[in-house]
């Protein structure tokens, strides 16, 4: 839950980096807010209406987050498009998320692992 707080706090910042942990932490509990909005537009239009303004407010954090995200692999926030290229570009976008960033500082900024292990010591 802190990752997908941080990822709403951050909503805009299109600088830094992003975890992985924070990526998919905040996708999982997209994809479980989908759901129960889901179940619950079961009983009307009007939760319906509920999933259209989920997905409308979380466009911006979760763009943000894309971007900073590539910015861990030292990618550009343009990589983003590659799901544009039809069958092979969602797939090798996910191949991206997946891949463990950088480690040490890049042009992006800080390494976050680094910086969540200075912060624990």
């Amino acid at each position: 839950m802190n990752y997908y707080l941080s990822a709403l706090t951050n909503y805009a910042n299109f600088s830094g980096r992003a975890r992985r942990a924070e990526y998919w932490n905040f996708y999982l509990f997209n994809v479980i807010a989908y759901i129960v909005l889901g179940a619950l537009s079961a009983l009307g239009n009007a939760f319906f209406a509920l999933i259209f303004v989920y997905a409308v407010g979380i466009l911006i954090p979760s763009l943000a987050l894309s971007v900073r995200r590539m910015h861990d692999l030292g990618k550009s926030g343009w990589y983003m498009l590659v799901t544009l290229i039809p069958l092979v570009g969602g797939i090798w976008f996910l191949v991206l998320t997946c891949t463990e960033g950088e480690e040490g500082t890049n042009e992006y900024g800080l390494d976050p692992k680094a910086v969540e292990v200075e912060a624990i010591a």
